[in-house]
């Protein structure tokens, strides 16, 4: 098989490379371009494409990738919100994700921006280094004794559960699925939750019921001072009101890994670029939030599971064994 590889980073190709050397019938073209209507006709003389969560692999380019020979999409990545699944499936293109790659590693982040944002962490370090050993500014909050509440309890979100129960913090989650894991975990409905949580920290995947789930009217439900965290998918948090909870003083803090405006700018280097009308800009301007570049993924451990399972994923597909849950339906 050969798999075209868009998008690729330099972790990529080393974490990938590493792997290849037990598939020895796979290889890998690496493309630093991602895959959009334009870089999809770059796919012919392959047999499948590896993508990841920004791709664009909609209608038009599904049919370009068909057209092409193309009947297999590795997504490198647990999401496929960006995939047109009904038109894949009528076309008769296999879409295979990693779903569980390393949910630990996404947890520990969420909990890493947490306390970063509500401890100032990244202000105290920046005025240490203009020599600047004033605390003013800084007071954060102690999470110990304090409630936490995870939005949706897959593997990342139960991860998150059991950090929250280690720090000595009362958990509870709002899961249509219930984990039977987490046996220390009190269920509850979203309203509950809430206005209950200390901490909120979002877990969930990203459909027409999550959709800006985190909007005005929620955010009203919050307890003021409340510490927000999102590791999901950016569009489960409405921007506009969420920078309007902020100037409202509803937050003590905001940690964001994922953004809504982040399929233009992330993994990207805009150093010296001047970004217009950028939401990003406007949340980077309050002192207690914290935005990072969708880097939950980026552990050694993860980009190592990632590629295994993206290349066991292709070698299914070629002996034709292809159930359970990283086949997108």
């Amino acid at each position: 098989m050969r798999i075209i590889f868009y998008d690729s980073k330099s972790y990529d190709k080393q974490s990938f490379d590493k792997a290849l050397r037990h598939f020895s019938d796979i290889s890998i073209e690496y493309m630093v371009a991602d895959l959009d209507e334009r870089t999809a006709v770059y796919s012919k003389e392959y047999d499948a494409v590896c993508a990841f969560v920004n791709s664009v692999i909609d209608a038009d380019v599904l049919k370009i990738l068909y057209d092409n020979g193309i009947r297999l999409v590795l997504m490198r990545c647990a999401g496929f919100n960006n995939v047109d699944v009904n038109e894949a499936d009528r076309l008769g293109i296999t879409v295979m994700r990693v779903p569980g790659y390393s949910p630990e590693a996404v947890a520990e982040l969420a909990m890493g921006l947490a306390l970063a944002a509500q401890r100032r962490i990244h202000k105290a370090y920046i005025k240490v280094r203009e020599n600047n050993f004033s605390l003013q500014g800084l007071t954060g909050v102690t999470l110990h004794g304090k409630t936490a509440g995870i939005v949706g309890t897959g593997k990342i979100g139960a991860a998150m559960c059991r950090i929250c129960r280690g720090f000595g913090m009362k958990v509870i989650a709002y899961d249509k699925y219930h984990n039977e894991s987490l046996d220390f975990v009190e269920y509850v409905e979203l309203d509950r939750l809430l206005s209950e949580s200390d901490l909120i920290s979002l877990h969930c995947p990203l459909d027409d019921t999550t959709y800006h789930l985190i909007d005005e009217r929620t955010i009203d439900m919050m307890k003021n001072g409340v510490i927000l965290v999102n590791t999901s998918r950016g569009a489960i948090v409405n921007t506009d009101a969420l920078i309007k909870g902020i100037r409202d003083m509803k937050f003590h803090a905001v940690g964001l890994d994922v953004y809504e405006e982040e399929s233009d700018y992330v993994f990207e280097n805009l150093e010296d670029d001047i970004l217009q009308h950028s939401i990003t800009a406007r949340l980077l301007s309050f002192p207690n939030v914290i935005v990072t570049s969708h880097q939950g993924f980026l552990t050694e451990e993860a980009l190592d599971a990632i590629s295994e399972t993206t290349l066991k994923n292709a070698k299914a597909f070629i002996s034709g064994d292809i159930t359970g849950e990283n086949v997108v339906k």
